[in-house]
């Protein structure tokens, strides 16, 4: 942070300035986003910082991200749909709300 000062005195510095600082161990950080998107911080560094009350962290790593929506194929709206005797509207629902083709079945039976 600060080349050539001693980290120790940095400790101290920042603990008489009522700054705490603790690493966490961690091997995979996920952020969900409003959008129902994911950052994925894959091997991350997370430093807990703590200061006038307040705690944030700190979070550096191989990052990736992932969209919110989940795929649906035609051939599990038509399983769906063949199964349960349901609209194509319903058995694309179903499927969007369980993610899975047979809880959507299950759910629509």
């Amino acid at each position: 942070m600060f080349p050539g000062l001693n980290p120790k005195k940095m400790q101290a510095v920042m603990k008489q300035m009522g700054i705490a600082q603790e690493e966490i161990s961690a091997s995979r950080v996920i952020i969900e986003k409003t959008d129902n998107s994911k950052i994925i911080i894959e091997s991350p560094s997370v430093t807990k910082i703590k200061m006038q009350g307040q705690e944030t962290f700190q979070i550096a790593g191989e990052i990736s991200e992932e969209s919110g929506e989940i795929g649906i194929s035609e051939e599990d709206v038509q399983t769906v749909m063949e199964k349960t005797g349901k609209s194509e509207e319903e058995a694309k629902e179903a499927l969007e709300k369980t993610g899975d083709l047979a809880e959507a079945i299950l759910e629509l039976s």
